[in-house]
């Protein structure tokens, strides 16, 4: 009997003094990813079966919006998520009291300017309107962009900061309207041309060599980062998640399927 209680003690020691809920979860095979569909959803989920090789069930949660994949990692309700560019990532923590930090590269989603109207920025006319993501990051990635195109003037086109504010020269009186990511596709068809970041882009049918008029240089800083909570870098899940995603086979994986329009930077 006494034996018995003594077990009995020893496992009730364990159970209450087995680690915190962070070691738990840490040692899970369960690994939660946000992401936007196209093209960190189809890049996770081509990766799922390598990461159960090494004994991980992951999970792809996918979100068509820039807020949503941050917030339900600062609500610990995922591990992790690929979809944004250090820059964004960095102001969305400011902004929201939390930080993240990148694990590491993984693709250069291309920002371009898109149109269903002209063929050329020389069309553009006088007083036109053209569609601009609202996030600060993407705001001033656009307007850098459309600055070395000679549509628009910064006081310094190297601003990383640059606002709409920014603008020392217009032109042709160009009209700027600043919209949330995913609705600049949509709203395409009723201007004259729109920046669209290209994860909205290829879900929205957009097609570089139709529709694209200017197109960042392939050395653009923006490239998207695999992120997750910072403290939770050296999770063995996302360090195996961020070698799978790394390897030849989604490097291949990517310039055969998307071309120039995102491109590989590991």
């Amino acid at each position: 009997m006494k034996k018995i209680l003594l077990v009995l003690m020893t496992a009730l020691f364990l159970v209450a003094c087995g680690g915190n809920s962070n070691d738990v979860a840490k040692n899970s095979k369960k690994l939660r990813v946000a992401a936007t569909p196209i093209p960190a959803g189809e890049i996770l989920n081509l990766v799922k079966d390598d990461l159960k090789k090494e004994g991980i069930d992951m999970e792809v949660v996918e979100f068509n919006d820039y807020v949503q994949p941050n917030k339900v990692l600062q609500s610990k309700e995922v591990d992790a998520n690929l979809f944004q560019h250090t820059p964004y990532m960095e102001n969305f923590g400011k902004k929201n009291g939390f930080e993240m930090i990148a694990v590491g590269k993984v693709y250069l989603p291309t920002l371009a300017l898109y149109s269903k109207k002209i063929k050329n920025i020389n069309e553009l006319k006088n007083g036109d309107t053209i569609l601009v993501p609202n996030d600060p990051t993407n705001l001033a990635r656009s307007l850098i962009l459309l600055d070395k195109a000679g549509i628009i003037k910064l006081k310094d086109n190297q601003n990383v900061d640059a606002t709409l504010k920014d603008i020392v020269s217009n032109p042709k009186n160009i009209k700027f309207e600043e919209l949330s990511a995913e609705q600049l596709p949509p709203r395409l068809p009723e201007v004259a041309a729109s920046i669209v970041n290209s994860s909205f882009a290829l879900n929205a049918g957009l097609s570089y060599k139709k529709d694209g008029l200017l197109k960042e240089d392939k050395d653009s800083p923006y490239a998207n980062v695999l992120a997750t909570l910072k403290g939770n870098e050296n999770d063995p899940r996302i360090q195996k998640l961020l070698k799978a995603l790394q390897s030849e086979k989604v490097k291949k994986y990517m310039e055969e399927k998307y071309k120039d329009v995102i491109v590989p930077v590991f």
